[in-house]
Formats: structure tokens, sequence, C-alpha cells
């Protein structure tokens, strides 16, 4: 860029900055958990200088006249975030299988209780006149909320009302390939935002509904309003902030974005850009994401935790995906499940998945292959973030589970292998 502002957005700046320092109780109740995920939090960055070219620079201190620069002084999540990342890295070998235990168990308490281990799918079949007394709709056989829960604010009689609404909401928030419409913009440059994106959300410890929901938010922005690149990290950040308040009990503050943004913003372009945002979508940011579709979908499978996380592991995988920004979240999470399914060698798609979800073995095949593609073959391979995260024991590995051969795959996608 020719002009000052847009060399200050594409300049690297990986050395620490001085930021505001808040001094009100209100603004330190904000800040957010630092990360306890052994890699190391996302680099700072002035703006995405690497629209072009993926590789990140790494520096772990500037030198000049041969000593380290002093590092600024920072505000109160700066200090801290650093900190608990210096201690991460350092954990000794004994303490990190309890810190993997303890975000394990903490995974568990987010998706509900699944089975350890599992076995194959059994076909089951539908009982005619065979309905419950509650919800005369649902067959004996295909309900899954008739299970006695000690935590009383669960109501599982709700559970199929609730999603049957969710997939009534997704007709309203259809998009299409807006790329076209961004003269600035491409492809590539969304998936490094969203990568990005990815990394913020494990840096602050975010629900994984946040991060789905901040991508949604930006891709309809987007598909409504022509963006500039220097424009793209403030979009994505602060769709991130409105995505944190919606679905966070204590939320990060501006002031935390702006650091993560390494000062690249000023707060009133949050402010500007957030009533933009939501401008746009007439403040109806409900958004129906696949992350919440999978835990259902999940649960009716009877799969355990490791399935369930290798299923999420290619859900999110697929918001790096251009493609697939059209596709519905109830049928993008049961192709990730249907997949994930086939790869453990736990059988095809049930006639009690095929009633929850709605979807039909033939109508999720041609997305399945897709989703397999993907694995097989990355648009980008310098996008390593989601493929980082999900690495590590805390997910079980699921990144390093080797692909399932693609005649295995084609076999359980054949009509003739499921019987209903």
């Amino acid at each position: 860029m020719a002009s000052q502002r847009g060399n200050r957005h594409f300049s690297v700046n990986t050395a620490y900055i001085k930021v505001n320092r808040r001094t009100n109780q209100e603004d330190a109740y904000h800040v957010k958990r630092t990360p306890s995920t052994p890699q190391e939090g996302p680099k700072k960055r002035a703006a995405f200088v690497d629209l072009t070219n993926t590789n990140k620079v790494h520096n772990e201190a500037r030198i000049k006249g041969g000593k380290p620069v002093k590092k600024a002084q920072t505000s109160n999540v700066a200090v801290k975030t650093n900190s608990r990342l210096k201690e991460c890295k350092h954990l000794s070998s004994e303490k990190q299988p309890k810190l993997a235990e303890h975000q394990a168990e903490s995974l568990s308490a987010d998706t509900g209780t699944f089975p350890q281990k599992e076995q194959p799918a059994r076909q089951q079949t539908l009982q005619p006149a065979v309905l419950q007394q509650k919800n005369p709709q649902i067959p004996v056989a295909f309900n899954v909320d008739n299970v006695q829960i000690e935590d009383h604010l669960m109501s599982p009689e709700y559970a199929e009302d609730i999603f049957d609404y969710l997939r009534n909401r997704e007709e309203n928030f259809i998009l299409t390939d807006y790329i076209h419409s961004q003269p600035d913009l491409n492809a590539n440059m969304r998936g490094i935002l969203v990568d990005w994106m990815v990394e913020v959300q494990e840096n602050f410890e975010l629900n994984h509904e946040t991060l789905y929901l901040a991508v949604k938010l930006t891709d309809h922005y987007l598909s409504v309003t022509e963006t500039m690149r220097e424009s793209l990290q403030l979009l994505g950040s602060t769709a991130m902030l409105i995505s944190a308040k919606f679905e966070e009990r204590c939320p990060p503050c501006v002031d935390d974005f702006m650091y993560i943004c390494d000062d690249a913003y000023q707060r009133r372009e949050f402010l500007a850009m957030e009533r933009n945002i939501l401008q746009c979508l007439k403040f109806d940011i409900n958004i129906p994401v696949p992350y919440r579709f999978l835990r259902r979908y999940a649960k009716v499978a009877n799969a355990c935790m490791e399935t369930l996380t290798l299923a999420r592991y290619v859900c999110e995988l697929s918001l790096l995906e251009l493609e697939l920004v059209p596709e519905r979240a109830s049928r993008l999470a049961s192709a990730c499940l249907l997949l994930a399914l086939i790869t453990k060698g736990l059988g095809g798609w049930t006639p009690a998945l095929q009633y929850h979800s709605g979807y039909t073995l033939s109508e999720l095949s041609s997305l399945v292959r897709r989703l397999y593609a993907m694995l097989a073959c990355p648009v980008d391979e310098n996008l390593k973030a989601v493929e980082n995260k999900y690495s590590h024991k805390v997910f079980y590995e699921v990144a390093k589970i080797p692909l399932v051969h693609i005649e295995t795959l084609e076999e359980a996608l054949s009509e003739n292998h499921v019987s209903l």
C-alpha cells in the first residue's frame, strides 16, 4: 500500500508494544483466562501482511545494537497472557499429562456424557405404532432424550423442538459464493483470517461455538459489504468480539482485541465495525452453527469422545474452505460425523441418525467426498492452526489419524451398505 496507513497495516511487528493500561475494576473483570493449551498462543500481528505469504515470522526478541530490546510496558491481559504462555511452554513432562487430563475433563463437561468405548452402530428398525407418551412423534427406538438426568437444568424434553427450531432458522442464513463481489479479497485471504481466528479462540480459551459464530458473522458481512484487505483483521476481530458477547459468560473486552491485533486498530474503529456488522445482520446473530448439531448427532450415534472429536476436527477444518460456506450447518455436521464413523470403522448412517438429522445417505455422500478431498489435499498447507490444535493429546491426537482408504469410504457410502 502506498498510504501511511497501508504501510502500518502491512508491517510485521512481533515485538511487544505499549498498550493503554486499564485502571478500573470493570475492565479487569472482563479479562479472559489465559491459555492453557501446550502450543504457544497467537503472535500479535499488526495486520495480514502475509495475505500472499502465509509463512509466519516468529521472533522471540528483537536484537538492537547487539542487545535485546527492552519489552514495553503492557496491560494486565498482556502480562498475564505472556506469563501463562511461558508457564505452559516450560511445563515439565510430569505436569503436561496433568494439564491434558484437566482439559480433557473440561472438554467432556462441554459435550455431555459420552461412552469411553464404542462398538459399530447397530442398524435400528422403525417400531410401528410404538410411540412415546410425552412426544408421540418420536418412535421409541429413536428417542435419545428419554433418560434420567440429575441436572434439572438440562430439560431433555425440549431437545427435539430446539433442534427443529435451529434447522428452520438455517433457511434464513443461506450464503452463496460472495468472493467475486470483493475486488480486493480472495479465498486465500479469507483462509488466513479464519486460521488466525482459530488461534485467537485458543488464546482466549473461548468456546468453540464462539469461533463458529464469528466465522459466520464474518461471511455474512463480506457477502453484502465490500471490504478492503487492510480492514480484514478488524472485521474478524470484531466478529469474535460480538460472538463472545453472545456465547461467553465472561467475554474479552475491546482492549484485549486491540492487544491481540498489535494495536493496529483504534477503539473507535472496533466500535464502528461492531455497529456495521450488527446493522448488516439486522441484529439477528443467532445463527445455527454445525458445532451444536455435531453434539446432538453424536449422542444419537452413541459415539465416544474420540469419534466426536475427530468429527469436530473435520468440521473445524471446513471453516477454512470458501466452497463450503453455502452448506447448511446441520448437513455439514452430519457429513463430518459420517466421515468420522467410517474412519473409525463404526458403521454408516443409521436410521436413527437419518431420523434426527433429516438427511439420507445419498444426500450426504457428495459432501463426505468433498470433506475427504479436503483432508487428503489441503488447499493451503501453510494454514496449520486447526491441525496443530487437534494434534495434541487433549484432543486425542485425531489430526494424526490416517485417512480411511478410498475404497472403504465408497463402500460405506453405497446405498446397499445401510439397510433401512
